[in-house]
């Protein structure tokens, strides 16, 4: 597959992690999809990304199976998918969270990122050009996060699921990966911050690099893994995360003393 002109579907493209990935596709010259679940912002956000990309922005529950054909049908060839809708999980004891929720949580982001990624092999291999799937899971996946299970599962599921369709789907030239975010300054993380729900300044002294990831950042590495230079590459997640996974002692990773000297 070629560097030239492609279409870029991106869920939960509107704002956050999604928001930036889209612009940076744009910034390329790519022709981006934009999917949310709120019709408006889908299409406001399409065409804040300008250029001659012919963006478009539509209204999708990732879950609806029928919703995604139609706009499978609609968007017509695709080359790469960025599966990064998704909700936050409610943070309260395991014994009270509702099975409910915890079901809502593990459909739209496990259910929905697959989904996806079924429509679109299906568009790859029809076209036979091959393509690029980039999933996103989290930290939650990779380390323990207590009272967030929900989430945590969820994304667990996606880099399982990452690697069984990288495996299955690589003679088709479909290359499937994952991005890990860390905690990353967003809208949504911003208000559990506001709301008490997560302490700010302990997540960053419990990053070695003493600081949130920034959307651009994630968005960076999704782009790399959607390119050639990734030809090679597939069935791995990348922790995106200033250095939070590789971080194995005891007490703070960053001390602002430290850093100082």
């Amino acid at each position: 597959m070629g560097q030239s002109r492609r279409t870029i579907i991106v869920t939960g493209g509107a704002s956050g992690i999604g928001l930036a990935t889209a612009r940076r596709f744009a910034g390329q010259g790519e022709r981006v999809v934009v999917i949310d679940l709120d019709e408006s912002r889908a299409q406001s956000a399409a065409q804040a990304l300008g250029g001659t990309g012919n963006h478009a922005g539509y209204c999708c529950d990732v879950t609806d199976a029928a919703a995604v054909e139609v706009i499978f049908d609609s968007v017509g060839e695709i080359d790469v998918l960025v599966n990064s809708a998704g909700i936050g999980d409610v943070n309260i004891a395991s014994v009270d969270q509702s099975i409910d929720r915890f079901r809502r949580v593990l459909d739209i982001h496990l259910s929905g990122a697959f989904l996806l990624a079924q429509h679109a092999a299906r568009s790859m291999m029809m076209h036979k050009r091959g393509g690029k799937i980039v999933n996103l899971t989290s930290i939650a996946a990779l380390g323990g996060l207590p009272r967030r299970n929900a989430y945590g599962a969820a994304k667990a599921g996606i880099v399982a699921m990452t690697r069984s369709l990288a495996c299955e789907w690589a003679s088709a030239g479909i290359c499937v990966n994952a991005v890990a975010p860390g905690y990353v300054r967003t809208e949504l993380v911003e208000g559990l911050i506001r709301d008490g729900l997560i302490d700010g300044d302990q997540i960053v002294r419990r990053t070695p690099a003493g600081r949130f990831v920034t959307p651009e950042e994630i968005a960076d590495a999704i782009v790399f893994l959607a390119s050639d230079a990734a030809s090679a590459i597939t069935g791995v997640t990348l922790p995106v995360d200033c250095g939070w996974t590789a971080y194995g002692a005891a007490g703070d990773a960053f001390s602002t003393e430290a850093a100082n000297n």
